[in-house]
């Protein structure tokens, strides 16, 4: 007998795009149900992550329609995509035998899915989507990612390269990240340490079908930050380093000017002292930059607010 698959879809103002994404995805499932891949009674979750605009009433539209295979889960507020995504994998976790995670944009590549599911019924209990080609992003954007997991990689954290939060979990491997209590959520991070056995497909990432990335620059820093100081302390030994070097130079400067005053050599030093202040001063404020993310970090999570609140749920 085939297992139950839901398909969780975080959204979050995409009218434009979501209901040829329903479309898509819904005639994927009919197809992986004809071919007793998946159960019948499987479904496509989506997640409204306090959108302004109609993506809820299209979800709740096409839930009428069809209440069997479109689900829809309302949050009463933005919660952040990791939030959202979260939320409905949480939400059906005792429902399914296994979920696969993905943006409502369309970008990753849904032919894939097929197998996938052929991975874990291998025994694969995580199965990730890796990005075999960039050439659709900026330049900017694929430099970016590229120096991303390079530096998370070199930071000591375990990620897969050129994976999103395109990825298939197993229900064994959900309930083990029902576990992880962190308020402050990299996920692709998070899912790698629960070590069960794991495998990955390659795809090509398309180009977005309509509307706008809801991941503008100042976004993306913010998600890198959160990845690495959830995952990484070297940032703060770092500074230790930088600390011990500065006191190294110092030392070689004192001798030096020492040197000089014994040898009859007048030295103003005006610009050497300027440029040594404004370079220590950028350093402090820098350590205490990444002191105070980690601090921020640690009143976020000893808060324990709840990381999302569920306004409406349209299940079965």
């Amino acid at each position: 007998m085939a297992d139950r698959l839901a398909i969780v879809v975080p959204c979050y103002n995409e009218e434009a795009v979501l209901p040829e994404s329903i479309r898509q995805l819904a005639g994927l499932l009919e197809e992986l149900k004809e071919k007793e891949q998946i159960a019948m009674d499987s479904m496509l979750v989506f997640v409204d992550d306090g959108s302004s605009d109609r993506t809820w009433e299209i979800i709740r539209r096409e839930h009428e329609k069809s209440s069997t295979t479109v689900w829809g889960m309302k949050l009463a507020r933005n919660s952040g995509h990791q939030n959202a995504l979260l939320a409905g994998l949480m939400g059906v976790r005792e429902l399914v035998d296994m979920t696969i995670s993905m943006d409502a944009d369309l970008q990753d590549d849904i032919s894939v899915i097929s197998e996938m599911i052929e991975k874990y019924d291998e025994g694969n209990e995580l199965v990730f989507g890796v990005r075999n080609d960039r050439s659709s992003d900026t330049w900017f954007k694929r430099t970016s990612a590229e120096l991303f997991y390079c530096f998370m990689e070199w930071m000591g954290a375990e990620t897969v390269k050129n994976h999103a939060d395109f990825r298939l979990m197993s229900r064994r491997a959900l309930d083990e990240l029902e576990k992880y209590k962190e308020r402050n959520l990299f996920l692709r991070g998070i899912v790698t340490t629960i070590g069960f056995q794991s495998t990955e497909v390659y795809y090509t990432r398309k180009k977005r079908m309509a509307g706008e990335s809801k991941y503008p620059l100042h976004k993306m820093i913010a998600f890198a930050l959160r990845g690495i100081t959830s995952f990484s302390i070297k940032p703060m030994m770092l500074i230790s380093f930088v600390g011990i070097g500065s006191i190294l130079v110092s030392i070689f400067a004192i001798l030096y000017s020492l040197i000089g005053h014994f040898m009859g050599n007048t030295v103003s030093g005006w610009t050497s002292l300027f440029c040594s202040l404004w370079f220590l001063g950028g350093m402090i404020l820098l350590s205490l930059g990444i002191i105070g993310q980690y601090i921020g970090n640690i009143y976020m999570e000893v808060k324990e607010r709840p990381r999302y609140i569920v306004e409406t749920e349209l299940f079965q």
